[in-house]
């Protein structure tokens, strides 16, 4: 079927019913399965019956907020998500993507737009579970595609999947300064409209990981182009050519 596959199941998790039935609807068409659910605990209960490839959810949900939803699935799961909101506020976008969210798309927006942001998502799950990625050392990290783990010796950096994936593409680029439009298309895996400040925020999480559990690695703001990734020896002092926001 066009733009789906039969072997791809969705959780809509929504409670504006008609918001909910044209979801699926359209997901349908494009050969996708569903699964619907009005409230956060109906979407957990779910989760913990079927498998299910990719999670569409929204914030505003009754007696258990989205970002709930959110922080409970990360606890067992490593499934995409894509935050669905009405709710477009710098603080909101930042508090979903620390609970775990992979994404997000802000109402009203088309079904074409959506389509993209879920086959990217679904894109970049499957090439992270290639077995040709399944390790990679950078410093003093080894980054597991197959677990998605990422260790500094023998500490977890508890990384959400799509932190993972940038720590992984800046490690792939190591030392080159990559812009935000070629971090977005790397790790999103989608040419990306609009505003980059998606990129700022997954990288100010992600200095904040390594700074805590891997000193030896520096990701660097290079003002008016990119990020770099570097590694340096921590008793030598800081590097040159770069800051850090």
């Amino acid at each position: 079927m066009p733009g789906g596959t039969d072997e791809a199941t969705i959780l809509i998790v929504e409670d504006e019913e008609n918001i909910r039935f044209s979801l699926a609807a359209g997901l349908k068409r494009e050969g996708y399965g569903v699964l619907t659910a009005a409230q956060g605990e109906e979407a957990l209960e779910l989760l913990g019956q079927h498998p299910v490839d990719l999670v569409l959810l929204d914030l505003m949900l009754p007696n258990m907020s989205g970002f709930d939803v959110c922080r409970l699935v990360r606890r067992d799961s490593q499934v995409p998500i894509i935050m669905v909101t009405a709710r477009d506020a710098e603080t909101d976008v930042i508090v979903g993507l620390e609970m775990g969210a992979d994404d997000y798309v802000t109402k009203p927006f088309s079904l074409n737009v959506l389509l993209a942001r879920i086959r990217a998502n679904m894109r970049r799950t499957a090439v992270q579970q290639d077995p040709e990625h399944e390790a990679v050392q950078v410093g003093s990290v080894r980054l597991d595609s197959e677990s998605y783990r990422a260790m500094a010796g023998t500490v977890s950096l508890d990384l959400t999947p799509r932190l993972f994936h940038l720590l992984l593409f800046m490690a792939q680029q190591l030392g080159k300064v990559c812009s935000r439009d070629q971090i977005l298309n790397a790790v999103w895996g989608y040419d990306y409209v609009g505003e980059t400040r998606t990129v700022d925020v997954h990288i100010h999480w992600l200095r904040e990981k390594i700074q805590e559990h891997a000193p030896d690695l520096r990701l660097e703001t290079v003002r008016g182009v990119g990020y770099r990734l570097v590694v340096h020896e921590c008793s030598r002092g800081q590097p040159t050519g770069g800051e850090q926001e």
